[in-house]
């Protein structure tokens, strides 16, 4: 799957389920999807991961444009039958731009909402950016240890 594509299917996804949370939902108001493992709640996040430097709202878009670019360009020059790797880029891209575009519309703060009782609450953005790194970092250990990639 390309580069756009993923990341389009990322960003859509994240601010669909976003919009769709914001009109069911009350910001600490919670769904229990199944009880004490799944809920879902809207928390309006001014921070990074786990509410870090809350209300840097220039920072985190100037840090997180300043990744998207970098993102592109690894893409580009990253291999092409490194697949792994560059999905990983994509969902990191895609990801990227969810909360970008939140923090841009949403006076500073990123929507989260998938609530595990034994996590911060997060988003799909953040899901894709974590697997994302995943799969970059599982592409190049296998890189670096001359492993053939496996269709």
């Amino acid at each position: 799957m390309g580069f756009l594509i993923l990341s389009a299917l990322v960003l859509v996804g994240d601010q669909f389920s976003k919009h769709l949370v914001q009109l069911f939902l009350d910001e600490g108001e919670s769904l229990a999807v199944v009880p004490d493992i799944l809920h879902i709640t809207l928390y309006k996040n001014p921070g990074a991961a786990f509410g870090i430097l809350a209300h840097r709202t220039s920072f985190f878009i100037l840090i997180t444009a300043a990744v998207m670019i970098l993102v592109l360009y690894l893409y580009i020059s990253f291999p092409k039958n490194k697949t792994l790797g560059r999905m990983g880029l994509a969902l990191q891209f895609g990801g990227a731009a969810g909360n970008l575009i939140d923090r841009l519309i949403n006076n500073g703060y990123v929507v989260d909402f998938i609530d595990l009782r034994i996590w911060p609450i997060f988003n799909i953005a953040d899901s894709a950016i974590v697997l994302g790194t995943a799969f970059l970092i599982w592409e190049i250990m296998r890189w670096q240890r001359g492993e053939p990639r496996k269709s």
